[in-house]
């Protein structure tokens, strides 16, 4: 089947729950869209704002259905609680070997590492800890890393790579950790990880290739073909949609995207919904994604904010002539969302 470009524009909007109707839950969000990236807490509440209606940050900081950990690309992603898991033990080894030789330059040998987790199994029973805490609490077990380094954060991947811990609520500003065992107590357990995770990025991404599929997960390209063999799927152009894809969908309202956003963040080759001329402003160099604006399923500018006592501006720079109305209704939803006042200036 051949689609325009509009039209497959139009269906990974809507699988993104980008279209008109959002949900009115946290976890339908998270799994809607197989997983949320979540280095930037404020960037994965902006997530589930923009998919959902009625929703306030506090929401989102508040559930326990939904949990953050390293996954995808090594990366921190907000998933849904009972699915953590079998998305452990799907990434977490091939993460843990993979930051091996940095650990080591960290000087956190495979001795230290182990120690290090034994101690993490008295601390935490209970408690959701912060960073800090937890270095005090090794500390006192006799091993001191420099809270300064990037040890601490890659001894807390590997623990949580290893399945022993994961991120729990934020403290203010700070994140915490808890032990996995205590904060996930329900869990899913698929016939064939990897066909599941594939069937659920096709459904969060509409259309698309398994490079583009390799690309969002970081497994290899051969077993990312497997998963999409084992499908019913449907052929578009040069990728594919599960075969119980609606492949017509009507076009994407104005939405604002939070930074680092996983419209943008689902595909290798990201053309189609960003003009290359301008993939520099959204992307400027080491991993960053700006937050962006989205018109009819296209990046059509980024934006910004500046906060004052009295109100928030968000502030878009266009890359082209913008739909006032609509941006001014999703400023609207996004000082409710944050519990603040905003108002719309487009430079």
């Amino acid at each position: 089947m051949t689609l325009s470009d509009n039209d497959i524009r139009a269906v990974r909007a809507r699988a993104q729950l980008l279209g008109a109707a959002g949900s009115t839950d946290v976890l339908t969000v998270a799994r809607s869209v197989a997983a949320i990236q979540a280095q930037s807490s404020p960037a994965a509440r902006l997530a589930v704002r923009v998919r959902s209606r009625g929703l306030t940050a506090q929401d989102v900081d508040s559930s326990r259905v939904v949990v953050r950990t390293w996954l995808m690309r090594k990366t921190l992603h907000l998933v849904p609680t009972a699915d953590l898991r079998w998305l452990n033990r799907l990434f977490g080894p091939r993460n843990a070997q993979a930051g091996q030789g940095r650990r080591r330059q960290l000087d956190l040998t495979d001795d230290l590492c182990e120690r290090a987790l034994t101690h993490l199994q008295d601390l935490l029973p209970g408690k959701a800890l912060t960073r800090h805490e937890i270095l005090e609490g090794l500390a006192g077990n006799g091993i001191a890393l420099d809270a300064g380094s990037q040890a601490p954060a890659h001894l807390l991947a590997y623990a949580a790579n290893r399945g022993l811990i994961c991120r729990g609520p934020d403290d203010g500003p700070e994140p915490t950790y808890v032990l996995l065992d205590e904060w996930a107590t329900e869990q899913n357990e698929p016939d064939d990880p990897h066909a599941e995770l594939a069937h659920r990025y096709l459904t969060a991404y509409g259309i698309a290739t398994t490079e583009d599929f390799s690309a969002w997960s970081g497994l290899p390209l051969g077993a990312c073909r497997k998963a999409f063999d084992a499908l019913d799927l449907t052929t578009v152009g040069t990728g594919f949609a599960l075969a119980a894809t609606d492949l017509t969908a009507p076009p994407c309202p104005p939405r604002l995207l939070g930074a680092f956003d996983t419209y943008l963040l689902g595909y290798r080759d990201r053309d189609l919904l960003l003009d290359p001329a301008h993939a520099k402003r959204v992307n400027s160099g080491g991993g960053m994604i700006a937050p962006t604006v989205l018109v009819d399923g296209r990046i059509a500018g980024t934006w910004h904010t500046k906060r004052t006592a009295k109100q928030t501006k968000v502030v878009i720079e266009p890359f082209t002539t913008l739909p006032r109305a609509g941006l001014e209704s999703e400023v609207d939803d996004y000082g409710r969302f944050l519990g603040e006042a905003a108002v719309l200036v487009i430079t």
